[in-house]
């Protein structure tokens, strides 16, 4: 019997160690909240939102928890998920006034400051011992309308460096703000700061792939990139995420248009229909005056009309226009160079391809400079075809006559008559006119004057010209026609070193 009685005990000894404990699920869910909050103390909030999860997953209807993990969330700039627990803590305890104001700061810190508002109202109303504890709440909500406010203003003043500040102020207390980053973005791309702007758009596009307004600043950048194609295909994915996007419209259109009549322009240009190419760039500038880059092209395109209607003038200060909106544009810097040698400021030209010379560095810009320093030269030295009267691609008849001109007007006996001051200004030109037609003349001397080498030299270069001996040996011997008496060897009546011989030449 007691073995009975022993066999009896241990079986029923086996079974009570086989039975489950029951759990206490309160407790556990209290110990993970309490390993959360430890978690949370040490900063490691990403481990506290973990066991806060835990907690609730154990007591879902526990609004301290949500409470709890709303502020983890909030640590880490997740407030999209802060403000979903805080107003679930709210409807699991209307009276969790720390839910409802975690809510409110959620929804500031996203921008909302209806929501925020009207959340600050509605707990003051339910929280009377503790209104005044909401002032800091209160004044960040009057703020923030008073920035939304002032970027307004300064948008509409286009002021976009202003804009910019006035965000950034905003952003420090509406860091998971939207729409502040993303008309700080565009901003920021009117501004020229493309890659600000575009690094701001990608964080937001990684939040979230299909943001519309952060793919809008990424088209817009390179849309002011010059890069239309591209640009158009991010403003049509916007549309297609957003159709009654308005700007993403207007822009598909500008883009559009931009390239048409950009285009007519070019062909207009190439056709030799100069005024309508003048028409169509000039109108294409108007349809997006914040396209920095395009519209420099557009400005170096009317350059290049006003070049082939030689007048150098226009060119030029369309080359600067152009070189304004970008000053990295080598095209507009080379027509510039050519549009002061053309008008004769060559000191401009030089300075000119100096930079182009720092930025390029290439044979073909050391050789534009070399050119440059050259006809800066030149431009110092008396210029012999404008003394005659004549163009640089004159003929050696055309230099003749030329000469036969100039001789004829500045000869010192024209003017024996006048003041001693007149006939010395005669006396210079006339010298002037032989020196000019004793190089001109000359194949050789023409050729190295041309090409910018030194007459001075001692290999060759000027030595005295006497003017009246170039006169003499060009109108001497006679002829038929009309007759008229003018001295040899100097200057009228004895001045000269030659006496006083007279000649006769004919002229017709």
């Amino acid at each position: 019997m007691s073995e009975n009685g022993s066999q009896n005990i241990s079986e029923e000894e086996e079974f009570m160690d086989t039975m489950e404990t029951p759990r206490n699920i309160e407790q556990e869910a209290e110990d993970a909240k309490n390993t959360g909050n430890t978690y949370y103390k040490q900063k490691d909030y990403f481990k506290a939102i973990n066991f806060y999860t835990n907690a609730i997953n154990l007591m879902p209807d526990k609004a301290a928890y949500y409470g709890n993990r709303a502020a983890a969330y909030m640590m880490v700039n997740n407030f999209t998920s802060a403000l979903d627990d805080s107003v679930r803590s709210v409807e699991k305890d209307p009276n969790f006034f720390k839910g409802g104001l975690r809510m409110i700061k959620c929804y500031i810190a996203l921008g909302n400051l209806t929501a925020a508002s009207r959340s600050l109202q509605d707990l003051k109303s339910r929280d009377t011992n503790n209104s005044t504890s909401y002032a800091s709440e209160t004044t960040n909500i009057n703020r923030l309308r008073d920035l939304e406010a002032t970027a307004d203003k300064d948008m509409s003043k286009n002021d976009y460096r202003r804009v910019v500040y006035v965000l950034d102020r905003a952003l420090e207390m509406a860091p998971a703000c939207v729409s502040y980053k993303t008309r700080r973005a565009e901003c920021l791309a009117l501004l020229g700061r493309y890659n600000e702007a575009q690094e701001a758009a990608n964080e937001m596009l990684r939040q979230n792939s299909l943001n519309a307004g952060a793919l809008y600043v990424k088209g817009l950048c390179l849309f002011y990139q010059d890069q239309l194609d591209k640009a158009r295909q991010h403003f049509l994915q916007v549309l297609r995420v957003d159709p009654d996007h308005s700007k993403a419209r207007l822009a598909v259109k500008d883009v559009k248009e931009l390239e048409s009549t950009k285009q007519k322009g070019n062909a207009a240009f190439t056709s030799g229909n100069n005024e309508e190419a003048l028409k169509l760039y000039r109108a294409a500038l108007m349809i997006c005056p914040n396209n920095k880059l395009t519209n420099a092209k557009l400005h170096a395109n009317l350059a290049a009309v006003f070049m082939k209607l030689r007048n150098y003038e226009d060119a030029a200060k369309e080359c600067t226009a152009a070189l304004k909106l970008d000053d990295g544009y080598i095209k507009a810097y080379a027509r510039r160079i050519v549009c002061y040698q053309e008008l004769d400021q060559h000191e401009d030209a030089v300075r000119d391809a100096e930079k182009l010379h720092k930025m390029e560095h290439s044979r073909e810009s050391k050789q534009r400079l070399r050119d440059a320093n050259i006809k800066l030269k030149m431009s110092k030295r008396k210029d012999y075809y404008k003394i005659l009267g004549c163009s640089k691609s004159a003929t050696e008849e055309e230099i003749k006559k030329a000469y036969k001109k100039a001789a004829l007007k500045h000869h010192p006996d024209r003017h024996s008559h006048g003041t001693e001051e007149q006939k010395a200004e005669a006396e210079k030109k006339f010298k002037e006119v032989g020196e000019a037609y004793s190089i001109l003349s000359d194949p050789n001397k023409k050729m190295r004057y041309d090409n910018g080498e030194d007459l001075d030299d001692p290999t060759g270069g000027m030595h005295d010209v006497d003017p009246t001996q170039i006169f003499q040996t060009f109108f001497g011997g006679g002829g038929h026609g009309a007759h008229q008496q003018f001295f040899t060897g100097g200057f009228p009546h004895g001045g000269g070193r030659g006496g006083n011989h007279g000649f006769t030449f004919s002229f017709g």
